[in-house]
């Protein structure tokens, strides 16, 4: 089959060619986190705020609308406007810093990832930019008053938007080759009456030679410089990157000035430069003399054009970024609206190679927002933290000023590459346990991308040499679920699946196995505190889920036996042992390592539900549910008897084997048969991994066929668990029976929330009360799909519980992966669930089809909630959607144990590129 265009890219990108340079790799915050933060006290939020933004220079990364740069963000490109009414220029989006918010920060405005391709050839983005002066004032005072039992006041809420009065700014980046990227915007005016608008495109370089706290300079100064032609035109000359030229349409001025920190502003008496970071600002708003460098040259340039948009019309505004010389024959606007168009057709064919033909054109378009905004959210993450640590002079191996700075002993860190972000502006930070889940939308599109995100989180620049993997920046130190390894088995079934068992990536699967064991053998040994295999691990990703802070000492003292983390390990095994086996088909060296993460899975198996009765363990043989385990200091147990996803996790814990497992390794077979003939006692509660299933399948699983019905009859109950959107965090049940613990007189409750929290355990908007939450929903319906392939149809259950409606396995995975789409799909009404009442979006033609993906979502009608563009993990919805658009019961009955891992599309139809050169190329940086 002839390959599309942006398949070809893809292919040449394994070879060399550098499609991949430029994309959309600026954050969309870098005030206010960690790594600007240079503060005694650790307060990132105050020490570097919004309000400080336009006019300091930042010292790791660089901010902006729409914005692009080069991998490691030396040259950087964004969009500015003004109003006319706005006090500032709008560089950057706003938004509410942790202690504003009344739930938390959020961002405060509205803006749209349409679309975008795996080499960035083609991308769009929307904003929506009021005609009045933004409302500030109104969204900070208003929110700080407003208590955690209240909605959060967002801008629509304001009035801001009434009449229609805003522009829709509508962003297009088209490549006509690697290093040549087309910029058209185009501004359409919603309102009744005619709007000026001041479009700035901007272009500077990123900081990196004033001299840092302890007076190192780390590069040449570069140059931006005005060059005589027949239109305006910016040179920029870099050491690293050469030269490149930013063309303008006739009519545009060009703004110069540096980025450097203006610090007259924060009390300073001089200024290194008359012409500082804010000096275009001033020339546009304030009208400053001298602000701006009548000589046209500087770090920072902005090509300034006004326009008058009419009532409900358009302006388009054009910019071309290329390294060809300036006197090159072709004209930079000649063929600029035939490349833009030309790329947008190439992505509608991208699109439509890897959507099943069954999807209607809401599932195809929920689809591809959900794949643009994964792609969209890329950003180079620099943080080198031993010199943040140096700067701060708080590094603990010399001589430090200050200690217990926060991430003190991760000073090995240097991180320089761009990595897919949870969000942009709420959380831009990787933070390593949604990178796993990332993945598994991004292997439909970019399946070198994702494998390359999984090899950075086990390199030697981020893996600390205890073997954690960093959780985020705030604290690497915090422990997130291990699920890197489920992640890494995803891509390596995806490799199963377009090149063919034969011609595997082997490199990536050897490397990832033995850095993961590295990990593993971390969590052996600092999270199983009895040596029992059960495991603790702290929050564990769920925030407030539990009665107390899981990462905090306990009010009784003792220690917290988790039945999450305790399945976290028990799948993390299983997905260790399949690595193993894959790799010992090829290499018998890897025998032994089969059959040790079999051997520690019945051990975890054993500890979860042990022998005889035991009223302090995890499985409650009355409740039919497993629980957290308080363990007091005089070594007796209590359940904490909350029926939350805790209990559901170790229903994940299921790996479905093909009959001819042990037949491939003859000496395991007997090791393994003893093993169970000797410790049979111990695992006798656990599904029988030696009886077969359908076709002679054998099933690794935490749960036997009575435990699966239990759990599986509370997870159904649309009173408890079941949500019209998905499975929720915690029961519903809890509303009425709120669990209660009693400390000294101290009660601690846990209620059921479907929405906002109104707990401040883990701050923020942080909330496993009640929502729907996307990852674990995901390895549910996994577990499903690994259930029924041992089962097949003679599995039977009742769902909804009560319905009388009995189904199977499959129908059960199905009708969860339905309730979950359907959040974001048009209603029978035309309404979409994620949007709630917020009528604009429910009912303007111009707001009703852009979606966004949230960072959880209301467990009773499907409202988004938390961070807006969490589209990380919430991003799987393209997975799903694409998964049962084209899957049956039949197919996933043959497939064996790989059912969301297979890909549909057209490379399955040919090998993609040679896997030992993607191996090699993959994280080079251009």
């Amino acid at each position: 089959m002839e390959l599309g265009a942006e398949e070809r890219r893809l292919r040449e990108s394994r070879t060399g060619a550098r499609w991949r340079r430029w994309g959309p790799y600026l954050s969309e915050r870098q005030w206010g986190t960690v790594r600007e933060d240079y503060s005694v006290n650790g307060d990132a939020w105050s020490y570097f705020s919004h309000d400080q933004s336009r006019s300091r220079a930042y010292r790791w990364g660089e901010d902006g609308l729409a914005g692009i740069s080069d991998t490691h963000q030396r040259l950087c490109f964004a969009l500015a406007l003004w109003n006319e009414h706005d006090p500032i220029l709008k560089e950057r989006l706003f938004g509410l810093t942790n202690t504003e918010g009344n739930h938390g920060e959020d961002v405060k405005e509205y803006y749209f990832y349409l679309d975008n391709l795996p080499t960035h050839s083609y991308q769009r983005w929307l904003y929506k930019y009021p005609h009045e002066a933004y409302p500030y004032d109104d969204l900070v005072t208003t929110n700080r008053s407003r208590s955690r039992l209240e909605p959060e006041y967002e801008l629509i809420d304001t009035g801001i938007f009434d009449d229609n009065r805003y522009f829709d700014v509508e962003v297009e980046y088209a490549k006509d080759g690697p290093n040549d990227i087309l910029c058209r915007i185009t501004v359409h005016n919603r309102g009744g009456v005619d709007a000026p608008l001041h479009v700035l495109p901007t272009l500077w370089f990123r900081n990196t030679w004033s001299e840092t706290i302890d007076g190192a300079t780390a590069t040449t100064r570069p140059l931006l410089s005005t060059v005589p032609a027949d239109h305006p035109v910016v040179q920029a000359d870099h050491d690293e990157l050469g030269r490149y030229h930013l063309h303008a349409e006739p009519g545009a001025t060009l703004l110069f000035c540096e980025n450097e920190t203006n610090h007259v502003r924060f009390g300073s008496d001089t200024n290194a430069t008359p012409f500082v970071k804010d000096g275009i600002n001033d020339h546009v708003v304030n009208r400053a003399e001298g602000s701006t460098n009548p000589t046209g040259t500087g770090t920072k340039v902005a090509a300034h054009t006004r326009v008058m948009v009419p009532a409900g019309g358009s302006a388009v505004v054009r910019v071309r970024l290329t390294d060809a010389p300036i006197d090159a024959p072709a004209m930079p606007f000649a063929d600029f609206d035939a490349v833009v168009e030309t790329r947008r057709a190439e992505a509608d064919e991208f699109y439509d190679s890897i959507s099943p033909a069954a999807l209607s054109d809401d599932e195809r378009s929920v689809m591809r927002q959900a794949l643009a905004g994964m792609l969209w959210s890329k950003q180079t993450y620099n943080f080198d933290v031993d010199t943040w640590l140096r700067e701060r002079k708080s590094h603990p191996l010399r001589s430090p000023d200050h200690r217990g700075t926060r991430n003190e002993s991760w000073f090995h860190m240097q991180n320089e590459d761009v990595i897919s972000m949870p969000d942009k502006w709420e959380y831009p930070w990787y933070a390593a346990w949604d990178l796993a889940f990332h993945t598994i939308p991004l292997m439909m599109v970019d399946p070198d991308f994702a494998k390359g995100q999984l090899d950075l989180m086990l390199s030697p620049a981020y893996l600390h040499p205890n073997g954690q993997i960093p959780a985020y920046e705030w604290n690497f130190s915090d422990v997130n679920p291990p699920v890197h390894a489920f992640a890494t088995i995803m891509v390596h079934h995806l490799d199963q699946e377009t090149s063919g068992d034969d011609d595997i990536d082997l490199a990536f699967l050897r490397e990832s196995f033995h850095k993961l064991l590295l990990n593993f053998t971390w969590w052996v040994n600092r999270k199983d505190p009895s040596g029992r295999s059960v495991f603790e691990g702290g929050f564990l990703g769920l925030d407030n889920i539990g009665v107390f802070d899981r990462s905090a000492s306990l009010p009784t003292g003792g220690s917290l036996e988790q039945a999450d983390g305790t399945a976290w390990m028990a799948l993390y095994s299983q997905n260790m042992l399949e690595l193993a086996l894959a790799l010992a088909e090829r290499d018998p060296t890897y025998e032994d390592f089969i059959l040790k993460f079999l051997m520690r899975f019945f051990w975890i198996a054993a500890a979860m539900d042990p022998v005889g009765d035991h009223p302090d363990e995890m499985w409650d043989e009355e409740d039919g549910f497993f629980y957290d385990v308080l363990r007091l200091p005089d070594g007796t147990g209590q359940r904490l008897e909350v029926r939350s996803l805790v209990g559901l996790l170790p229903l994940c814990a299921t790996t479905v084997f093909e009959p001819d497992v042990l037949g491939k390794f003859p000496s395991l077979q007997p090791a393994v048969e003893d093993h169970l003939r000797r410790n049979g006692d111990l695992i006798a509660r656990i599904a029988d991994p030696l009886k077969p299933g359908k076709h002679g399948r054998h099933l690794l699983s935490l749960v036997n066929e009575d435990k699966l019905r239990r759990i599986l009859t509370r997870m159904l109950d649309e009173e408890r668990f079941l949500g019209p959107h998905g499975i929720r965090s915690l029961s519903k049940w809890h509303l009425e029976h709120p669990y209660e613990f009693d400390v000294d007189g101290t009660a601690y409750r846990v209620q059921y929330e479907p929405a906002e929290s109104t707990s401040g355990m883990f701050g923020g908007n942080s909330n496993w009360r009640g929502p729907v939450w996307f990852p674990v929903n995901v390895l549910i319906i996994r577990a499903l799909l690994q259930h029924y392939q041992y089962y097949g149809d003679d599995f039977t259950i009742e769902c909804p519980t009560g319905s009388g409606n009995q189904m199977t396995l499959f129908e059960v995975a199905k009708e969860i992966s339905d309730r979950l789409v359907s959040t974001f799909l048009t209603d029978e009404s035309g309404r979409r669930p994620v949007y709630g009442g917020t009528e604009k979006f429910q009912t303007d033609e111009h707001w009703r089809d852009l979606v966004l993906f949230y960072e959880y979502f209301h467990g009773d009608n499907g409202a988004g909630l938390g961070a807006s563009h969490q589209t990380g993990w919430t991003g799987v919805v393209a997975r799903l959607i694409q998964l049962f658009g084209e899957l049956d019961a039949d197919a996933t009955l043959r497939i064996g144990g790989r059912p969301l891992a297979r890909p549909f599309r057209r490379l399955t139809d040919h090998k993609i590129g040679d896997a030992t050169t993607a191996r090699r190329t993959r994280g080079v940086r251009p």
